[in-house]
């Protein structure tokens, strides 16, 4: 689960790391009341959306007068975002936030994530601050910095240190970053985030370190411990058909093809979307409903394959072991009566009871084209599909 800026550096603020004074606003007139609350010359308007990007593609403006902050705002809120991250319909813009300017002197990089590799929580950081970091890790990979903190041990000294050095700061400097970098390494573990990243930490011009941005990406699989984090939810910045699933306890990506996948368990979908390309056919999501399929899962399931306007056919490949493969051709039956599907439908089952759901499925009255095998399931579908 993504969270916003403002969100985030409201985190920040809990574990001391420093962030400029702002305030959220959700209209032009609460923008330009923000802007006369903070003071000051020049604010910066930000719009606050789940991608990266933002000042490339006018999500960032800076303006010298309450009146400008408010104008910012109204050609914001309302409007969506396209940046390189959202692809062409772009991402909702509901609120900016309204902040302070300083003035920079150096621009930094500074990201804790979990590598799975390692089995560590790694830190990385960069003088290459502002700037796209997987670029900086392409073009100029000495610039990247990693420090792999032991879970038993936590994050040391000597690590800050080591860190603080090669990012050529000062005495005074050294001791604010290792006072940031701890509380970044407690907010990481204690609130089971996945990615904490500040692109820029900045030098301002007094010489103080400061987090001039913010995103934290939370693992959903531990939101449980922390209702409070998951009330934070902007459902808005998610895709739809995503944030249904969700709801439903589906895994559900939508992805960029026409053959629609209803699969039960990640690894056996993965297979599939695998052999669907194989047949010169694309995928247009990856959907796992999950061992305990029932007939509502599947009819929730199918409406979120049809609302993909590119779908052309559908793949069902389900594996009938804790639940009878004649109760899931039933569920299935009775999905496609209740969805109405246009589209050619190919099923697969194995498992338990395997031939009983397959004669159900051939005695449906209904245009299922049935396969034995997953290689001739997934050559069927790409057929079906006019591929």
């Amino acid at each position: 689960m993504n969270l916003h800026e403002y969100q985030s550096k409201e985190l920040f603020r809990q574990y001391d790391i420093p962030v400029l004074a702002g305030r959220l606003a959700r209209s032009a007139a609460e923008a330009e009341a923000a802007a006369t609350e903070l003071g000051g010359n020049s604010w910066v308007v930000k719009a606050q959306v789940h991608a990266g990007g933002r000042g490339k593609g006018g999500g960032i403006r800076k303006r010298d007068s309450a009146v400008e902050v408010a104008t910012a705002a109204a050609e914001m809120i309302g409007t969506r975002l396209v940046t390189h991250q959202t692809g062409a319909e772009g991402q909702p813009i509901d609120s900016v936030l309204v902040e302070c300017t300083t003035e920079i002197r150096r621009e930094l990089y500074l990201a804790l994530l979990v590598d799975r590799t390692l089995e560590r929580v790694v830190v990385i950081a960069s003088t290459e601050g502002g700037m796209d970091i997987e670029a900086v890790a392409a073009e100029r990979p000495e610039k990247i910095l990693k420090a792999a903190v032991d879970p038993a041990a936590g994050l040391q000294g000597f690590q800050c240190r080591r860190l603080g050095f090669a990012l050529g700061f000062d005495a005074a400097q050294l001791k604010a970053f290792a006072a940031v970098l701890g509380g970044l390494y407690r907010l990481f573990v204690e609130n089971d985030v996945s990615l904490v990243e500040i692109n820029p930490l900045v030098v301002s011009g007094d010489g103080r370190l400061v987090a001039l941005d913010a995103k934290i990406n939370l693992d959903d699989n531990a939101l449980f411990r922390h209702p409070r984090l998951a009330e934070m939810r902007d459902v808005a910045q998610e895709e739809p058909r995503e944030a249904l699933a969700r709801e439903a306890d589906l895994n559900y990506v939508a992805l960029d093809g026409n053959i629609g996948c209803m699969v039960n368990g990640a690894g056996l979908a993965m297979a599939t979307m695998d052999l669907v390309k194989l047949h010169g056919g694309e995928p247009a999501n990856f959907l796992d409903v999950g061992g305990g399929t029932t007939a509502e899962r599947v009819a929730t399931a199918f409406k979120l394959i049809v609302a993909d306007e590119k779908v052309r056919a559908i793949l069902v490949n389900i594996f009938g072991g804790i639940v009878r493969c004649d109760l899931i051709a039933e569920g299935i039956i009775a999905a496609i009566r209740e969805v109405g599907i246009a589209v050619p439908v190919v099923v697969r089952l194995e498992g338990t009871n395997v031939e009983r759901g397959r004669q159900l499925l051939a005695e449906s009255g209904l245009d299922i084209i049935a396969a034995d095998g997953l290689d001739a399931a997934a050559a069927r579908v790409v057929e079906a599909a006019g591929g």
